[in-house]
């Protein structure tokens, strides 16, 4: 006989069938079910969160800070970023164990952690980081404490390893290789009130070459962050002379959640921005590994398989679809932003913890239930448009890194052309005049060692 609680995750994941991924939260304040795991009974973040993130207005926050298994918890399952439930700069290969595993269709809640403030550069202990900016003990999140002082599952090394916390990976029931895995972000709730922007020596848009020259276009005087600050010769991270902008989380006057700068050196001069909540990493496995810090692993790229894709599109009621390279797709993420814009340029986004819940659904071969060319590249949908993806080397680090614009921008363009023809059944050369005439191109991100474009294609040109 089934418990209660399998009563209430049966009836929710009925009713996300039925209404889809935008209105589910809202209808779940309508239904009574037992016990808070199911997330039932925290109706009302859920539909904050379903009627602010996806619009990029007003993205939920239940007003306390969101530790490990306290606060509203919307999945059929739950998966903390604890020390064994995270690889720290690395990805799961293909024939790793999964940490937790689902049905097809079913929902997911993962406590994705932030790097920033435990990295090396910022001494590796975020309640010194994070209390340097006046922020209590009592809101530094207990799994960014407890990884700082007990990851041990890989030697850290600051300059070879990825940043990110990953967590995962999670096994779907019936994905196999040549499948899709379709992953939608249905709820992200800020954890904590607070996210901090990096810039780092030898990163970012304006970072020096590894031979200490400036990149073509600059000059040394322009590179950022100054290269009178680089003190990466001492080899200590901590006297790199990286930068991290701490940025608080204040809500406006309408309710809407925004980060905070300064603006110049008077004091109360400020510039806002609001916050549109997005997972800067979402993948399934892709290469094969023999250890787990192998450089193929690097968290950094991203890859066929997805990975730190950084589309700061890919919000609430968006759609991911991932081509499928291993049993059970082995699905992971990582990197939570609260705001990015396109290219992300210093280095990192606004980097903050989010509680995001996902559903995970497999997609076969010949269903129609995902675009043709997802079975092969990753490509991204929202309620509006259609998102094809272009990467400039999506194999990782597998055979060197290429971080060419334009071999990513010629992919997105393909990757567009075969959309339209395959599936939306416009000639080739009619499609090509379409694209230039009237869909987007975006610079996803510029800082990911393999750099991205994004085409943008609105669905209401289709009668969508």
């Amino acid at each position: 006989m089934n418990t209660p609680e399998e009563h209430a995750a049966t009836a929710r994941d009925t009713l996300i069938a039925a209404l889809g991924r935008r209105r589910f939260l809202q209808a779940a304040g309508a239904v009574t079910a037992a016990g808070t795991a199911t997330g039932l009974t925290a109706a009302a973040p859920a539909a904050a969160a379903a009627r602010g993130a996806g619009a990029g207005s007003r993205p939920g926050h239940p007003r306390e800070i969101l530790q490990p298994h306290r606060g509203p918890i919307h999945g059929r399952h739950y998966l903390p970023s604890l020390p064994d439930q995270v690889r720290w700069g690395y990805t799961p290969a293909v024939d790793s164990e999964p940490v937790l595993r689902i049905r097809s269709g079913e929902t997911v809640t993962v406590d994705s952690l932030s790097h920033e403030g435990l990295l090396e550069d910022q001494g590796r202990d975020p309640v010194a980081f994070f209390g340097g900016h006046d922020v209590p003990r009592g809101q530094v999140l207990s799994d960014a404490i407890a990884i700082a002082a007990e990851y041990d599952r890989t030697e850290r090394d600051f300059d070879a390893d990825g940043p990110h916390v990953i967590t995962g990976p999670i096994q779907v029931a019936g994905a196999e290789p040549g499948d899709v895995l379709k992953v939608e972000p249905l709820s992200l709730l800020p954890r904590v009130p607070y996210g901090v922007i990096s810039s780092r020596h030898g990163k970012g848009a304006l970072g020096r070459r590894p031979d200490g020259s400036a990149p073509d276009g600059i000059t040394l005087d322009e590179v950022m962050p100054p290269v009178a600050t680089d003190g990466r010769p001492g080899g200590d991270p901590a006297e790199y002379g990286n930068v991290s902008v701490f940025t608080p989380v204040r809500r406006g006057r309408d309710g809407a959640l925004n980060g905070v700068l300064p603006l110049g050196s008077r004091r109360g001069r400020e510039v806002t921005f609001p916050l549109r909540p997005h997972m800067g990493t979402m993948g399934v496995a892709f290469a094969e590994a023999a250890a787990l810090d192998d450089p193929a692993l690097n968290s950094i790229p991203p890859t066929l398989g997805g990975g730190n894709i950084d589309i700061n599109l890919l919000r609430e009621g968006a759609t991911l679809y991932l081509p499928v390279f291993a049993e059970g797709a082995l699905f992971y993420t990582g990197d939570p932003h609260f705001a990015m814009a396109d290219g992300e340029v210093a280095l990192t986004a606004v980097e903050g913890s989010l509680r995001t819940t996902f559903r995970l659904t497999v997609c076969k071969p010949g269903s129609g239930d995902a675009p043709s060319v997802a079975f092969r590249y990753p490509f991204g949908e929202t309620e509006e448009a259609w998102l094809p993806v272009g990467l400039s080397d999506p194999d990782g680090s597998q055979g060197g890194q290429i971080g060419d614009l334009d071999i990513a921008m010629r992919r997105a363009v393909v990757n567009a052309l075969d959309f339209l023809e395959h599936d939306l059944g416009m000639d080739r050369a009619t499609a090509y005049a379409y694209l230039s005439a009237a869909a987007d191109f975006h610079i996803s991100q510029v800082v990911d060692r393999t750099v991205g474009v994004h085409g943008v294609i609105p669905k209401d040109h289709f009668g969508e």
